[in-house]
């Protein structure tokens, strides 16, 4: 059992530090293309592919060191140890980011918000306007921002961990 933990851990340290470089290697390439504020869809489905890519492999790794053997419950915490991990390192990644990379992150963001709102919903008031603005500013604070990014990358790793565990599940053989 203590070989399994150990397997565990191991696991989720790599692939969750090889889900986070690759994720902040995209962001990286999002910014240097100047198209990090309004994400294009193309961006979020190759984050899509490579969360589900690294996560299945990093389950697979764990069926294999143990046996060829996979319960459900066993690829729900690899997957969400790996998202923990990966989580976690891009909520710091993010702070440099917003902090000494782009400053003005957070401006443009809520500049960008309102130029969309204001195409998308022309009728709204200025009042409508500034209190949708000050919402958007209160979530943009980074401990909230953190929070959220933490919680989507547990739920996303979960939904990726339970469709690979449902596929890969191996059940051991039970002993009487």
């Amino acid at each position: 059992m203590e070989t399994q933990t150990t397997s565990l851990k191991k696991i989720a340290l790599n692939y969750g530090v090889l889900l986070a470089l690759l994720s902040i290697v995209l962001q990286v390439i999002s910014y240097v293309l100047d198209v990090h504020i309004d994400r294009p869809w193309w961006l979020t489905v190759l984050q899509l592919i490579i969360s589900v890519g690294v996560i299945v492999y990093g389950i697979k790794a764990f069926k294999i060191s143990n046996e060829n053997y996979l319960t459900l419950g066993q690829a729900l915490k690899t997957g969400l140890a790996i998202s923990l991990v990966a989580g976690i390192i891009a909520v710091v990644f993010n702070y440099i980011f917003m902090n000494y990379i782009d400053p003005d992150f957070v401006q443009k963001t809520l500049d960008f918000s309102r130029e969309q709102m204001l195409v998308k919903n022309p009728e709204m008031t200025q009042e409508q306007i500034d209190m949708a603005m000050n919402m958007s500013a209160k979530f943009m604070s980074p401990m909230i921002m953190s929070a959220f990014a933490i919680i989507a990358t547990l739920f996303f790793g979960f939904i990726i961990s339970l469709f690979a565990g449902l596929v890969m599940k191996k059940n051991p053989p039970q002993q009487l």
